[in-house]
């Protein structure tokens, strides 16, 4: 029960906490070359992270009333919607971000708004997902310990990816880190809109389609390698064609945005180290 608990929880965690670590290091490596962007990087964020623990407790609340709309599929319609407006909210929060004129007045706020927005998104969702599996256990005392303790070092683990995440992209030269950054962000809306495609196919929202590989072979979905890549990159071993267009065309969405094409120019004009 407590491994089980730990990879779970972990699965629910490392995603989120990789999000956020990655729109952390972006933000911060824009406080030093933007005027106004310094702003967002602390009082947003603490607000982002409050908001969307309550928002997962509050969500998990309701999943019994959720879960039965749309003819039963609330859940997974609910959560698909939830990944599309992450991913917009993302969208315009790299248009707001963009590096040449600064920010300022109201653009510091929208972009503040669509931090909160991404953050608390990404953590009622996920979180609410540990709510539930939680509450699941807690009629059966023998297992509440182990499930509590496996939670515990899931976060952990979760936490100390994230952070070890943020510290290796400030490792890097300063233009390059926000191109990586802009990347993984570019990385992890392909991911949200791959789990999107896929929860609205299961409610029979999207039309099923064939798998474009099978690599369950190669890395099965249950190792820690495939679990790492999936929070990452969002790695299946079966996706569906669908799943690939989603997935390309949310990454195009990020990568079309002034400040990817500003952070590509700046790593060719600068000199490593600087």
């Amino acid at each position: 029960m407590f491994l089980d608990a730990v990879i779970l929880i972990l699965q629910e965690i490392l995603e989120a906490a990789l999000l956020l670590s990655v729109l952390l290091a972006v933000n911060q490596l824009l406080s030093q070359q933007v005027a106004g962007s310094r702003k967002l990087a602390l009082r947003w964020y603490a607000a982002a992270v409050i908001a969307g623990l309550i928002s997962a407790a509050l969500f998990a609340a309701a999943m019994p009333t959720v879960s039965q709309w749309f003819d039963y599929f609330g859940q997974e319609v609910t959560n698909a919607v939830m990944q599309i407006v992450v991913i917009g909210c993302l969208f315009t929060h790299c248009l707001l971000l963009q590096q040449e004129g600064g920010i300022g007045g109201k653009r510091v706020l929208a972009a503040g708004m669509t931090l909160v927005a991404v953050i608390a998104l990404g953590i009622a969702r996920e979180g609410s997902e540990i709510f539930l599996y939680i509450d699941g256990i807690a009629g059966t005392p023998t297992a509440v310990t182990p499930v509590l303790l496996g939670a515990g070092v899931a976060t952990g683990i979760g936490i100390s990816a994230g952070v070890l995440l943020y510290y290796a992209l400030l490792m890097f030269s300063k233009t390059a880190a926000l191109r990586i950054g802009v990347v993984l962000l570019a990385l992890f809306a392909g991911n949200m809109a791959a789990q999107a495609i896929l929860l609205l196919t299961q409610a029979d929202w999207v039309p099923f389609s064939p798998a474009l590989w099978d690599s369950s072979t190669l890395i099965p979905e249950s190792t820690v390698t495939a679990k790492l890549l999936y929070a990452l990159v969002g790695y299946e071993a079966t996706p569906s064609v669908a799943q690939g267009i989603g997935y390309v065309l949310a990454m195009l969405l990020l990568i079309s945005t002034p400040l990817f094409r500003q952070s590509w120019r700046n790593v060719h004009r600068t000199k490593p180290g600087q």
